[in-house]
């Protein structure tokens, strides 16, 4: 029989701007893993960013709205801005779940840096069994798998999966020194973004 379980995509992240970086690697991985969709959860309060100044909330989920919006495929979820307390992955997959039924397979795309860190991840194990992870990594990307997958035995091998994507070298903390310093964030994050940073006098004042 034929699986007809739903493949959703979740794209996590502080989003401090969302930038096309995000949506390129989102994309590949919806087109790679035939993704119903692809969800992108801002992060209300990042316990990973508990020491650092990060722009309101609201604004990261709107310029995440403009980001996504011509793609029909692509979607915001205010969930983790509706729950109070820190923004853990395994308590927004859980809620998924409950919204989106058993019947649905998850995937969360991250960066095969940020997979590294997954042992330390809250209820890890947990959060393996209820959820696949997309490593995406860049070609010739010095970042392996192999050890993270090894530590977590048969799960891993089951759970953690790896992706080439195009290489694009931008991030979200070179866009808020550009826009500190006046220079140009033109097709680095989408038009929508770029009107908003500017209209709302973002990253100006941290």
């Amino acid at each position: 029989m034929a699986d007809t379980k739903r493949k959703i995509g979740i794209m996590g992240g502080t989003f401090d701007p969302i930038h096309t970086g995000h949506l390129v690697i989102a994309e590949a991985v919806r087109v790679e893993y035939d993704l119903e969709r692809v969800l992108f959860i801002p992060a209300a309060n990042p316990p990973h960013k508990q020491h650092f100044q990060v722009e309101t909330a609201m604004h990261r989920y709107m310029m995440a709205v403009m980001a996504t919006y011509s793609n029909p495929h692509f979607f915001v979820s205010p969930i983790e801005l509706e729950r109070a307390g820190l923004s853990y992955t395994i308590d927004t997959v859980l809620e998924l779940i409950e919204q989106y039924g058993n019947n649905t397979e998850f995937y969360f795309i991250t960066g095969s840096d940020a997979v590294q860190e997954l042992s330390t991840w809250k209820d890890v194990d947990r959060l393996l069994e209820v959820c696949h992870f997309i490593a995406a990594t860049r070609p010739g990307c010095s970042y392996t798998l192999e050890d993270i997958i090894k530590h977590f035995g048969v799960k891993g091998c089951q759970r953690i999966h790896s992706l080439e994507t195009p290489e694009l070298e931008i991030s979200s903390t070179d866009i808020r020194e550009r826009v500190r310093q006046g220079r140009s964030i033109k097709y680095i994050v989408p038009e929508s973004v770029e009107n908003y940073i500017i209209k709302e006098n973002l990253y100006k004042r941290f």
